[in-house]
């Protein structure tokens, strides 16, 4: 994999042939405007970064105090610019449901407000300005959002601002623009919601109501495996096998662009086989008989993927006919890893079964749970010892 080096750096790698290659951008084509891509080999990580360094050094002497005039470089206009950045730069590192993440914040968010805005009069006010349009005004509008505030989250906005200025850092390595004016702007504040999981108790009341509702199975798959809300949805018949007790996590269901359907995971860790107990095997039998002849496991009524929106909606009325406090959807997924930690599973097991990238990740995201498992450690430690002392 390529080493990735500060903006206008190009990038490292080493080849299977056991040399280094170093990849930088030379300028742009003067009739299509892609971006024309070179490479310097070495025989050592050292010797090839000297050799980059001089060969960008060489494609960039240009007098700073003069505009881009060649090419169509100073015609780009916002939208274009996202255009041939997103294509010719991030794809190649973005894992598929990032990239059409990022098209949807050029589509529907960045190019109907700012879009035509040409590229090197783009100012930090205005990009203060469409931060603050999406915060207040951004969602698109859809069936399933019409209940949900008409703003995006702050959580949203700061990733969309995360790929706005890095396409405007490239803009300006580039010698597009003089400076990436998103790094003037002010960003939102994310409030961090509180973990909230469903005790043993609760899990009583919500099972018994889960079953009146007929959505039993669905709730009772996931609070025993702990699958992300899209894992779900996108398991298929084919990714269980009832006899070895096993169930692989192979792909994800996801809204993009207004349409419900199948993407990517969110990382390689999440590709992963998970066993069943003898409960869920059977509770997948009962389900079974509900899906039909659907591939899909939890299926919409007509048969395909079921919407995101639609599985919360239902958690929401389970939850309130149980006279429980409202959650959200991922907050099964909490109850999942807190009820395991606290029943003596070991924290690389359940970092393995979320499909986290590190056990360490679980520690922190778990530190409540696994802090008091180890005062209780400590606890029984001292019993012990101080037995032995008598």
């Amino acid at each position: 994999m390529a080493k990735k080096r500060a903006n206008g750096e190009g990038s490292l790698r080493k080849r299977k042939d056991g040399r280094w290659e170093g990849r930088y951008t030379a300028g742009h084509d003067p009739e299509t405007g892609k971006a024309i891509y070179k490479n310097v080999l070495g025989r050592t990580k050292t010797e090839t970064a000297e050799k980059l360094k001089a060969a960008i050094g060489a494609s960039m002497e240009v007098d700073d105090t003069k505009k881009p005039d060649d090419t169509k470089r100073e015609n780009y206009t916002v939208s274009e610019w996202l255009e041939v950045w997103l294509e010719d730069w991030a794809r190649m590192s973005l894992r598929p449901s990032t990239y059409q993440t990022y098209k949807g914040f050029m589509n529907n968010h960045i190019g109907p407000r700012i879009g035509k805005t040409p590229l090197e009069k783009l100012t930090s006010l205005e990009i203060q300005r469409l931060y603050k349009e999406l915060l207040e005004n951004g969602r698109v509008q859809s069936k399933e959002s019409r209940s949900k505030p008409k703003g995006l989250a702050p959580k949203t906005v700061r990733n969309l601002h995360q790929m706005f200025s890095s396409a405007l850092d490239v803009a300006a390595a580039q010698r597009l623009i003089r400076s990436n004016p998103a790094k003037g702007c002010t960003l939102p504040r994310v409030e961090r919601q509180e973990m909230q999981t469903l005790t043993p108790d609760q899990l009583a009341a919500f099972f018994q109501e889960a079953k009146r509702s007929g959505v039993y199975e669905l709730y009772y798959l996931d609070l025993a495996t702990g699958l992300r809300r899209g894992e779900l949805l996108g398991l298929k018949w084919t990714d269980i096998d009832l006899q070895r007790k096993t169930m692989r996590i192979q792909r994800s269901i996801a809204r993009q662009n207004g349409s419900v359907g199948e993407a990517p995971l969110k990382t390689k860790n999440a590709y992963r086989t998970l066993p069943l107990s003898e409960d869920a095997v059977e509770v997948l039998k009962e389900q079974k008989k509900k899906a039909g002849d659907s591939p899909y496991v939890f299926p919409s009524p007509a048969g395909g993927p079921m919407s995101p929106d639609s599985v919360l909606h239902r958690l929401q009325r389970v939850l309130k006919r149980a006279g429980l406090p409202r959650i959200r959807f991922h907050d099964l997924r909490h109850t999942f890893a807190t009820l395991a930690l606290q029943n003596g599973v070991d924290v690389k097991t359940v970092s393995g079964m979320l499909g986290h990238y590190s056990a360490g990740f679980t520690l922190d995201t778990y530190a409540h749970v696994t802090t008091s498992a180890q005062i209780q450690a400590a606890n029984t430690m001292g019993s012990v010892l101080a037995t032995a002392e008598r």
